[in-house]
């Protein structure tokens, strides 16, 4: 029996998760195989939408009542905000279908947790400079906040049971996004 998998995505802010996921959406969308459905989750965030992300921007007190009803199979806070996966993504892997979800690093281990052998990593890395000129643009930080960002370093390391795929994403978008395809449409787990 074919069992789906949770496909956390990881990186540094800057590395072109959200661009990368959209272009990966687009293109699973636009062909589908026939094979195991590929769903992407949305997160909700305590801070207003940014371009590109796939988010729904919630009130603090919004966040927290949601929280304490259990309506997040994820949680996490970082960069002074609230970042919460729906319970929906359980549903969906129930139905049969795989799921992305746009991850954190830091708080790894509660997928790791929660969905332990249906969990697949990517890892979506960028070269340095690359990714301060990718902040920069975004302009969501400035100055001293900006530094802040990208001194921001998160270190860990994969659990040694959990498959990770590593995608360098410092060229043109489709090729790191023609490589997250093929992860995201392997065979499903058995």
């Amino acid at each position: 029996m074919s069992r789906p998998r949770l496909f956390y995505v990881i990186g540094p802010s800057g590395a072109g998760k959200d661009s990368l996921l959209t272009y990966a959406r687009g293109r699973i969308d636009a062909a589908p195989t026939g094979g195991m459905p590929v769903l992407f989750a949305h997160r909700y965030i305590t801070r207003a939408p940014a371009e590109g992300e796939n988010h729904i921007a919630l009130s603090p007190a919004e966040f927290a009542v949601r929280h304490s009803l259990g309506c997040f199979a994820l949680d996490w806070e970082s960069h002074d905000c609230r970042y919460g996966v729906g319970i929906e993504i359980d549903a969906w892997m129930s139905a049969g279908a795989s799921v992305v979800v746009n991850g954190s690093r830091e708080f790894l281990a509660q997928a790791v947790h929660r969905y332990g052998e249906r969990l697949s990593l990517v890892e979506i890395r960028v070269d340095p400079k690359v990714r301060a000129l990718r902040l920069a643009r975004r302009g969501r930080e400035t100055g001293d906040a900006l530094d802040e960002r990208l001194s921001h370093n998160v270190v860990w390391s994969p659990p040694g049971d959990v498959p990770l795929c590593v995608i360098d994403n410092d060229g043109p978008l489709a090729e790191a996004g023609d490589r997250l395809v093929g992860v995201l449409m392997q065979p499903p787990l058995t």
